[in-house]
Formats: structure tokens, C-alpha cells, sequence
């Protein structure tokens, strides 16, 4: 494949044009940024898919300490403090910023922004935009923001393969279009690349969010954080279509039970019932399912008629598969949908190698510990953008570098890891399939092929699960399931995933990529 080496004068590049990639655009106004999507803008965003919304402390009977108090506790010991009392205190100044873009939030009869509720929140502090497709709105408004901002270039379906790194630091991407491989020299390049959910065979994300920012910067020396931590939506409508249609956490804010093929309401003695934390309430239905029972989700007493006038996304989406949640209850199962790991960063945003930024699902700041608390992670993505922002602003630009490269990956697939990262990597885990999940990307991993980047990603989640010990969060261990005294983050780079590997026992073609 030739290789067309282009002058972007050393302006900055934002891989991903979900929300995160697009509030940083916005937010660099007017320095010049290049902004690259993967696909066209708008498909193949997970934010485009989110139902539920953003959480802030808009409340009368609400505050950000109140809001601190219940991330913290969903967090289960490994929240950083500081950053996530910096998000929840700036959160509301977000919504009304993206109001100010022209995001339209729903509102009750008065005027004021009706506040939905959720899981493990204390308070309603929700706030929706089209109901159940606040996603779909967001993304809406910010790509017509971002088309009117002269500023930034956007350059649709390209997607990036490698970051360049020279000396240590930042030196330029290598992305592929329709016409063939491109080099950019730049010395800022921030991640925004979205979740890993495409590494499995149930996931509420699309198939191209398999961790390709996480892959990016493992490739190129990065760390990487907490990387153990997935979080499954309790609540993806049961139904053959990929990815998973989400039936959101607000329905059961609004009172909808779980219950099993019997009528039974198994977290009826859980604190917190449906709404206890998503890893407690994911786990309950998974041994539901794996001991032989359906599961379905019933909003008929707490809604009934009224379902499709607060839900009618999720109404078309059932109605879809042949179910009248008015009528009928609505089959379930867990679903891969958040990331709490990711690229380790900073306050603003700065990875552990010069020249990298992320923001979004695809780096980890310590808001969300071990478990994300529901509709925080759109809040992050659009508080931390303005400092990632603020922070690439003020990096000053390295000087041009001619670039080449003699290898250009081939496009990813994950189509072959799926059964293995669901079967070791799922909801609940244990040593034994985590070992063979090592055994079998490993090779994969030193491959060169279609698979080896996902498989990066999947290998570093597998023996980041391994070297965690305990069950705390969204990772529970059968094997260990006691939680620590301690909480302690993890840390990991690839050379460290690979010698973790080679080191259970099997060999493999690797040595080239630990020099």
C-alpha cells in the first residue's frame, strides 16, 4: 500500500467523533484541530446509542457533595476523589454549555429540566433529550456545531491504524482512507475513540468499538489503567440483533421489577433492588440465566399505557421485536456496555507518553473506580473535554518530522475473539478461563493479522483480571470472591502483558515486541 505523507502543519489530531472527540474540537476553538472518524460522522459512535443521560446536581434537594457521595460509593474503593469531586462540581456549567450548542433536554410542564433517576443515585439528577435517544440528540447538535466551526477539519472515514512515536514522544498518525494510507506529522494527538464492547458476543456498543484507541496507545508504549473493569448493562432487550438494543436504567428509576420466567422477583431481598449497582444487579440475572430461567423486565404496574410516551425509543425497539411493553414483559440479559479502564491520564487528560491525550470511555481518570455510577460517563466525557482542550492548547507544537512507515496494519476484526473474551471475560470470571484466554490471544497478539489489535486490547483485560486477586466491582473472581482490605489500581503496558503472558507458561513468536 503506498503511503501518502501529508502537511497538516503540526496542528493537533482527534481520533474519535463521538461526544468526547467532538466537545474537544469545539473546545480548541479557533485553533486549528483535525478531526478523524473512523466512519461517517454519526455511525459507529456508542454516544449516539446511549439512552440514558447526564448526570448533574440540578436538584433543590440535590448538591455535587451528595452527588460525590453516591460515585464514591459505586466506585467500591478505587474513585480518584479529587477528580471525581472536580467532575460533579462542574457538571451543571456542562449542561448548560451544551444548551448553549443547542442541545434540546426534555423539561417538565414549568419550564424546568425534568430530572430522571437511576441506579445507586440517591436523588434525580438525570437529565434526558428525547427521552430515552439523549445519545442521538447530543450527537445531533454537536455535529452541527462542529460543521459551523471553520476551525475544525474533518476528515470522515478515515481511520487510524498506528501513532508514530519518535524519541519518546508523539510524532505523527498513520491512518487509512479510501485512497490508501495516509502519514500526519503532528506532536498532539488526543484518543477519543470510545469502549471495547465489540470484543464481545453480547454488547450494547457497535462492532468497531473493540478498544481501538486502547490498542493505539499499547502499541506505542502508553500505560494503561484498571483495565479489569467492564461494566454489563443488566438490561439489553434479548433479542438476536447486534448490537444489543439497551432497555435503559431509567425504566426501572421509574419502578419496572426483574423478574424470571416464573413471576419471581429475585432482588427483592437485594438493598437497593433494581436499582442497586449495575455489577450486583448484572451478576443476579446472570445466575438467573445460567441456571436455566429467562429473565424479563415488567413495566406494566408502574407504567403500563404510558410506557411508550416516556420510552418511545425502546418501544420501537420492542414493538420491533414483537413486544408490547405495555402489555408484556420485556426479556433481558447483560450486556458489555462501559469501559471503566483505559489509557491512564491525568488531570488534563495527558497519557504517560508525551504528545497523547485522552478523553472519553477510552481513558481512565479515576472518576468511576470499579464500577461506573449510571449516566456519569457522559458527564465526564463533556466536563473533561474543555481540559483536555485547555491542556493540547497549551503543548507547544513539535517541530515537522518526515515521516515513513514500511507496515500499515490491516483493517481490525474481531469476529474470532468474540467466543473467547465472552467465555473468560464476562461477568463472572475465574483463574482457570483467564489463563486460557491468555493462551489463546497471546499467539494472536504476535500475529500481524486482522485480529492482532483487538487482541492486544483483549490480552491486556485478561491478565489485568489475573493479577487482581479479589472481586470488587465489575470484577468478580468465583475463585477470589472476597474483596481486599485495600483498594489498588492496576497498571499495564503491553511489554508487561506480554511478559505476564509468556510467563504462565506458553511461548510463542513474541520477543520482537518486547525490544
Amino acid at each position: 500500500m503506498s503511503l501518502d505523507v501529508r502537511d497538516i502543519g503540526g496542528v493537533p489530531v482527534i481520533i474519535g467523533a463521538g461526544l468526547a472527540g467532538l466537545m474537544t474540537a469545539l473546545h480548541l476553538a479557533p485553533e486549528p484541530v483535525v478531526l478523524l472518524s473512523g466512519a461517517s460522522l454519526a455511525r459507529q459512535t456508542s454516544s449516539t446509542f446511549a439512552q440514558g443521560g447526564l448526570a448533574a446536581s440540578l436538584g433543590a434537594d440535590d448538591s455535587p457533595d451528595m452527588h460525590l457521595a453516591d460515585t464514591l460509593a459505586a466506585g467500591n474503593g478505587l474513585c480518584d476523589e479529587a477528580t471525581a469531586r472536580r467532575i460533579v462540581e462542574a457538571a451543571p456549567k456542562a449542561i448548560e454549555n451544551l444548551e448553549r450548542l443547542g442541545v434540546a433536554f426534555d423539561r417538565d410542564p414549568d419550564g424546568a429540566l425534568r430530572l430522571g433517576l437511576e441506579a445507586a443515585h440517591s436523588r434525580r439528577r438525570i437529565v434526558h433529550a428525547a427521552g430515552d435517544a439523549t445519545g442521538r440528540e447530543l450527537v445531533r447538535a454537536l455535529i452541527a456545531a462542529v460543521r459551523r466551526t471553520a476551525s475544525v477539519t474533518i476528515l470522515e472515514n478515515m481511520e487510524a491504524r498506528r501513532l508514530i512515536v519518535e524519541d519518546g514522544q508523539i510524532a505523527g498518525l498513520l491512518a487509512v482512507g479510501a485512497r490508501g494510507a495516509v502519514a500526519m506529522s503532528t506532536s498532539r494527538v488526543v484518543l477519543a475513540t470510545g469502549g471495547i464492547g465489540g470484543l464481545y458476543c453480547d454488547t450494547t456498543n457497535p462492532p468497531a468499538a473493540f478498544g481501538h484507541g486502547l490498542a493505539l496507545a499499547a502499541s506505542a508504549g502508553a500505560e494503561l489503567a484498571d483495565l479489569e473493569f467492564v461494566q454489563f448493562h443488566p438490561t439489553a432487550l434479548d433479542v438476536p440483533r447486534r448490537p444489543m438494543p439497551l432497555v435503559s436504567e431509567a425504566v426501572r428509576g421509574e419502578g419496572a421489577m426483574l423478574i424470571n420466567e416464573r413471576g419471581e422477583r429475585f432482588l427483592a431481598d437485594t438493598p437497593g433492588g433494581e436499582l442497586a449497582p449495575r455489577d450486583v444487579v448484572a451478576r443476579a440475572v446472570w445466575q438467573q440465566l445460567t441456571a436455566g430461567h429467562r429473565v424479563f423486565l415488567d413495566a406494566r404496574q408502574c407504567l403500563g399505557p404510558k410506557f411508550g410516551k416516556r420510552f418511545p425509543a425502546i418501544t420501537r425497539l420492542c414493538r420491533q421485536a414483537g413486544i408490547d411493553p405495555a402489555n408484556a414483559p420485556i426479556p433481558v440479559r447483560p450486556a458489555a456496555h462501559y469501559h471503566m479502564g483505559g489509557v491512564a491520564v491525568d488531570a488534563a487528560g495527558r497519557s504517560s507518553l508525551e504528545g497523547l491525550w485522552a478523553c472519553g470511555e477510552v481513558a481512565c481518570t479515576g472518576l468511576h473506580g470499579a464500577n461506573r455510577l449510571a449516566s456519569n460517563s457522559l458527564t465526564e466525557a463533556v466536563v473533561t473535554a474543555a481540559w483536555v482542550a485547555e491542556s493540547v492548547a497549551g503543548a507547544a507544537p513539535g517541530q515537522y518530522r518526515r515521516l515513513s512507515s514500511s507496515f500499515v496494519p490491516p483493517r481490525p476484526d474481531t469476529s474470532c475473539l468474540r467466543p473467547v473474551v465472552s467465555r473468560a471475560l464476562g461477568v463472572i470470571r475465574d483463574g482457570e478461563a483467564l489463563r486460557g484466554a491468555a493462551a489463546a490471544l497471546l499467539p494472536i497478539v504476535a500475529g500481524n493479522t486482522a485480529a492482532s489489535d483487538p487482541a492486544v486490547v483483549a490480552l491486556m483485560i485478561a491478565i489485568a483480571a489475573l493479577r487482581r486477586e479479589e472481586s470488587r466491582g465489575s470484577h468478580y473472581r468465583s475463585d477470589f470472591p472476597g474483596r481486599d482490605t485495600d483498594a489498588v489500581e492496576s497498571r499495564l503496558t503491553l511489554k508487561m502483558a506480554i511478559q505476564a503472558a509468556v510467563a504462565l507458561g506458553w511461548r510463542a513468536p513474541t520477543m520482537e515486541l518486547l525490544t
